[in-house]
């Protein structure tokens, strides 16, 4: 007979920024957690990751959502007490080509129907609005009310915040097999098994092996976007940085923090193994990054790299993450695969999964994030949100 290490009514898988601040939102409704991270809390993409909170660019049909969490960005203090240095200081996209106005006007007008304010500045608009652009860009969509943050701190501030408000939060614990047994699923780990009626996977790019593992495979590729970090310098880009183009090699993002540093990624991504745990930088992909941030800002030509890094994250075929219940199995969810683009929607993430695995349903629109789309039709009908409040009062009463 193995040891249960614990009960609760949700066991959380993963304790990047999706799994940790659905850990703090559960506990705000009174649900209980206990989260499983197989490393450190934020450890991974979550922490690793260029720390872009941006809405524009987004699949449209995601910017409910990436609204909502733009919304708990501005109250993370006052949530988790922590200050996980968010500077709405706006984002801006660069245009190469005049062949893209027409795409980020259509984009501006469609956007605008989800609440998301954008600007398209012209050629001289954006010189005398961001002086430190490159002499190639001929326009640009400003979004005023995006921004950045310091990835190293949110997880771990939602993981402090939900420990606070009672969740189990247990690091360095790998998750070896998940079986539902009964009404009750049975979280097995080298150090004991978790059991719950409700179990959430919020794996990252792990997240396709335990849904394969649940008879529910993806298309979900493994991969590591490269970004690095100059030395200091006077502060004098102060919005986030990005280009909107059709030319994959042309994809490039930077950001000054206050320090001075310039956080830049972009261009390329490299291949990751999840069983090396850590994505690597690849050296010969530099220059070609180099290259893009002097189109963009080309008072950094005698800047010095200090530091180069990557991080494990998960693209799904669609570059849509999943989310939302399992098409096959009662009581299991599902959130992972975002596809680069998961850190500004992350606190959103959490909150909507939180009031779906509560109430059974959702204010914010997440239909095109099933986990079914890649096939058949879903193959059982919804736990009732009365069919949750039984099980975790049987949780409960086991406890």
């Amino acid at each position: 007979m193995r040891n249960v290490s614990g009960q609760a009514d949700v066991v959380i898988v993963g304790g990047g920024i999706v799994g940790t601040s659905a850990a703090f939102f559960l506990r705000q409704r009174g649900v209980g957690v206990i989260l499983l991270e197989r490393f450190l809390v934020g450890q991974q993409a979550s922490g690793t990751n260029f720390g872009n909170v941006r809405r524009q660019g987004r699949y449209l049909r995601q910017l409910p959502l990436a609204n909502r969490s733009r919304a708990i960005w501005g109250r993370i203090p006052e949530l988790t007490g922590a200050d996980v240095e968010f500077m709405p200081v706006g984002h801006v996209r660069f245009l190469w080509a005049d062949e893209q106005l027409a795409v980020v006007e259509k984009y501006r007008r469609d956007a605008a129907e989800y609440g998301l304010e954008l600007h398209i500045l012209g050629r001289n608009a954006i010189r005398e609005r961001f002086p430190f652009i490159g002499p190639e860009a001929v326009a640009g969509s400003w979004s005023p009310h995006d921004g950045h943050a310091n990835p190293r701190l949110v997880a771990p501030a939602f993981a402090r915040a939900a420990r606070r408000d009672g969740a189990t939060i247990v690091e360095n614990c790998e998750v070896l097999s998940i079986d539902r047994t009964g009404e009750d699923f049975t979280v097995a780990t080298a150090s004991g098994d978790y059991r719950a009626p409700i179990v959430l996977i919020a794996g990252g790019a792990w997240g396709g092996g335990f849904a394969a593992a649940m008879g529910e495979p993806v298309p979900l590729e493994v991969a590591g976007p490269q970004m690095g970090v100059t030395e200091p310098l006077p502060y004098f880009v102060h919005p986030v940085v990005g280009v909107s183009t059709n030319v994959p090699g042309e994809v490039a993002y930077l950001r000054q923090i206050p320090r001075g540093n310039i956080i830049f990624g972009g261009v390329a991504r490299r291949h990751a193994a999840l069983d090396e745990q850590r994505a690597k930088y690849d050296p010969a992909g530099v220059q070609a990054q180099f290259r893009q941030i002097l189109r963009l800002v080309p008072a950094l030509k005698h800047a010095r790299l200090i530091r180069t890094w990557s991080g494990v994250e998960g693209y799904m075929a669609d570059d849509l993450p999943v989310m939302g219940r399992s098409a096959k199995i009662p009581g299991l969810f599902y959130a992972f695969g975002f596809c680069g683009h998961g850190f500004q929607i992350g606190p959103g993430v959490g909150d909507v999964m939180a009031e779906l695995i509560a109430t059974g349903a959702t204010t914010t629109p997440m239909e095109d994030f099933r986990i079914d789309r890649f096939g058949g039709p879903s193959r059982f009908a919804p736990m009732h949100h009365d069919a949750f409040a039984r099980a975790s009062a049987d949780a409960a009463r086991r406890r």
